[in-house]
């Protein structure tokens, strides 16, 4: 079953909204660990932790997580979460992944990208959300997905905001 919502600009979007929101991306985590033996649960707890406190705050562009080739830093199978805010939000159930993928070779990555609201912070105040953070990241470059199909429609939210889900397998 599929649900929508809108924003009202008397709602305010609050930390219980946003971990709502980062236990569907958690719920989708735990089945990738399911089919292929990652992330481990102690890091998705941690991955659905970042979200929800970058969500709350406004300062999540986008999240990648999934398989990588790092010869080539190009994906095999990555999960894209695309932060979202009004309009129409729909909140599907987790999972509806394509038929499993061969990852033999392939290691877990994830990769991050903050919203134009993070870098309009001051870089004390970037590093003070960063701090915050169950996870430390690294900079780095984003991998690849040149060659593939994306899968898009799936979405999680919460009071108006969430985010928009798109599966990659490359070919």
């Amino acid at each position: 079953m599929t649900g929508s919502c809108s924003r009202s600009a008397s709602g305010s979007f609050t930390i219980t909204d946003a971990r709502y929101v980062g236990g569907r991306v958690a719920a989708d985590l735990r089945l990738l660990h399911n089919l292929y033996g990652e992330p481990s649960h102690e890091r998705i707890v941690e991955f659905a932790e970042e979200v929800a406190l970058l969500l709350r705050d406004s300062y999540l562009d986008t999240v990648d997580y999934g398989f990588r080739d790092t010869a080539t830093n190009a994906w095999k199978l990555r999960l894209r979460y695309k932060a979202t805010v009004g309009g129409q939000l729909f909140d599907s159930r987790p999972g509806s992944f394509p038929d499993p993928v061969d990852l033999t070779g392939y290691v877990f990555h994830s990769f991050l990208n903050y919203s134009a609201a993070f870098w309009l912070l001051t870089s004390s105040q970037q590093a003070g959300v960063k701090e915050a953070l169950p996870i430390s990241r690294t900079t780095g470059t984003a991998p690849s997905a040149a060659a593939g199909t994306s899968t898009t429609g799936h979405g999680y939210a919460r009071n108006g905001t969430g985010v928009s889900r798109d599966v990659y397998v490359a070919c």
